[in-house]
């Protein structure tokens, strides 16, 4: 695990934005762990950032509440969830995984529309940020392997956002490199 310190603080501030139903909090946080993630490739930033972006679009979907097994699974990913966070705290870094991944193991408690739902959410975070780690400038190849999405499911859903149109993702025209490559020798 690589920054801690700053997983820590994100799944600390997660839990209190949960408790507000403050789904809008949460997606900030995913945003900052990407950074991380981003730079580090380290796949529990990653797992952090896709968990987090996840819950946030559940708790926004105030629909799922009324599902069956909602009550269940809430209970279950909010304990797992403070179990991780006294794991980070112990550094044992083995039982934060395993309890981390409870969160997940918590879609097979419910049964019905909202495990289908559920599903669903955490299948589009993971293309989503996917799609954020890329635009930092991931190849799509690196990026689809760290998150277990197919790089067609990255380049259909960067195709729709527009992400390979940002700036820094254009390349240089063949005569920009050359007259580029002159300035630099010359």
């Amino acid at each position: 695990m690589q920054d801690d310190k700053n997983i820590l603080r994100i799944l600390k501030e997660s839990k209190t934005a949960l408790d507000r139903g403050d789904s809008s909090e949460m997606r900030s946080l995913s945003n900052q762990t990407i950074n991380t993630a981003s730079l580090t490739q380290d796949p529990d930033n990653i797992a952090v950032a896709v968990m987090i972006y996840s819950l946030s679009k559940i708790i926004e979907r105030e629909d799922y509440r009324g599902l069956k097994g909602w009550g269940t699974f809430y209970k279950l990913f909010t304990s797992a969830l403070d179990k991780s966070i006294i794991d980070i705290e112990r550094k044992d870094e083995e039982k934060f995984r395993k309890d981390f991944e409870m969160i997940r193991k918590a879609i097979n408690k419910i049964s019905g529309k909202l495990r289908k739902y559920v599903e669903e959410v955490f299948r589009q975070a993971e293309i989503n940020k996917a799609s954020r780690i890329h635009e930092h400038g991931l190849s799509m190849e690196q990026t689809a392997n760290l998150l277990g999405i197919t790089m067609y499911e990255l380049a259909e859903y960067v195709g729709k956002t527009g992400i390979s149109e940002v700036p820094e993702n254009k390349t240089l025209s063949v005569h920009e490199r050359i007259k580029l490559a002159l300035e630099f020798l010359g």
